[in-house]
């Protein structure tokens, strides 16, 4: 099992801080992007509280919130497979 330990939970914290600070940002009120998001009230008030919330409703708040272009680096794989890769290209 993977221990996430603090770490975890204070990334999670931060990312619903984010969306709430993007929302006050773009002058929006928790009912508001709710609506916009098609996620139940409930539901972004616990995500800017604990960040904690299904995969789909984040990105549905991110999409809301125009924020949805991060999603493109999640999961991207990196550039080079190894360090003799990375070596072996001068460029």
């Amino acid at each position: 099992m993977i221990d996430y330990g603090q770490g975890f939970h204070e990334t999670l914290l931060a990312l619903g801080e984010r969306a709430r600070n993007l929302r006050l940002l773009r002058k929006l009120r928790q009912e508001e992007l709710a609506s916009r998001a098609d996620v139940g009230i409930a539901t972004l008030r616990r995500f800017e509280k604990t960040g904690v919330a299904s995969m789909e409703n984040v990105l549905r708040i991110a999409t809301a919130l125009s924020a949805e272009r991060a999603f493109d680096k999640l999961f991207e794989a990196p550039p080079y497979a190894s360090i003799d890769e990375a070596l072996a290209r001068p460029e």
